[in-house]
């Protein structure tokens, strides 16, 4: 077993993770290889205890936020199979823990996080690596936690590796060449954070939701399109089917609008003008200080 942080948790895994940060403590969250059996499920007939299948990889059951077990295909590529876990399973163990996930890249700006949420190839990566480029230091690039308690939203750290894809790597002047591809057959690769990583929770200030248009522009939302918005770019909402469940997820976006400034990020499609998203964003937030 080895131990790790990600997202404010300390992880024993039988599976090494050479992306994430090796510490010792008393781990929240075990995963370990298994037989994967549907019938726990069935027996439970509870959100706590979900069994996953992706295909290619293999079938994972993430049960009470506590436990990870994997059952891998034959010859798995494990950079494939720690992707997986990495992502799409350890959304559901947050969410279980009670967290709001979301599809967001977050950093540091002054103290407070700033987050880009939107689609995949929506550029919440790349905008987080070129903040990170200019001196910020960076929380997470896909997947993002929230814990909202007493009037308060804070946001976890994942870890100090990103996923870019080539073109918006050499915009950001790095050599794709000495950059390692995320798993077999990927076409995005790794770029990995020797400095600038924040390890530690922040408040969440900001989130921007990301548009494509003919210009760059950033605009207020209404909270009916922030809650819509929300739902949208959620993580985990297809593994779940508990109507608490749902409920508990409406109540923790109503919270997050109350807590949290909202605003629309329309941006023309060129990695040229990332110099320029960059201004517009300090700019904006500065007006926010002023206000």
């Amino acid at each position: 077993m080895k131990y790790y942080s990600i997202y404010n948790l300390c992880i024993a895994s039988q599976l090494d993770f050479p992306e994430l940060i090796e510490i010792e403590d008393k781990p929240d969250v075990n995963i370990r290889f298994g037989t994967v059996n549907d019938v726990i499920v069935i027996q439970e007939k509870s959100n706590k205890t979900v069994v996953g299948k992706l295909p290619e990889i293999g079938k994972f059951l993430i049960s009470h936020g506590k436990e990870i077990i994997i059952e891998p295909v034959t010859d798995i590529d494990e950079s494939l199979l720690r992707t997986a876990i990495l992502g799409p399973v350890l959304c559901v163990l947050l969410r279980q823990r009670g967290l709001l996930v979301l599809h967001a890249s977050c950093i540091n700006i002054n103290n407070k996080g700033v987050a880009f949420m939107g689609g995949s190839g929506w550029g919440k990566s790349t905008l987080a690596t070129a903040f990170h480029t200019k001196g910020y230091n960076v929380l997470t690039d896909d997947v993002l936690p929230i814990k909202i308690e007493q009037n308060q939203a804070v946001v976890f750290p994942s870890y100090p590796q990103f996923k870019l894809c080539p073109d918006a790597a050499n915009s950001l002047e790095q050599d794709t060449q000495n950059l390692l591809p995320v798993s077999k057959n990927s076409f995005k690769v790794t770029y990995k954070l020797d400095k600038g990583f924040q390890q530690n929770p922040i408040p969440l200030q900001q989130i921007y939701v990301l548009d494509k248009g003919s210009e760059h522009k950033i605009t207020s939302l209404q909270p009916q399109e922030t809650f819509v918005e929300l739902v949208r770019h959620s993580r985990a909402m297809k593994s779940v089917t508990e109507q608490q469940f749902f409920a508990e997820h409406f109540r923790l976006c109503s919270e997050l609008i109350k807590n949290v400034r909202f605003c629309r990020f329309t941006r023309k499609p060129s990695l040229a003008d990332l110099p320029k998203l960059i201004n517009l964003v300090e700019e904006d937030l500065a007006c926010l200080t002023l206000q």
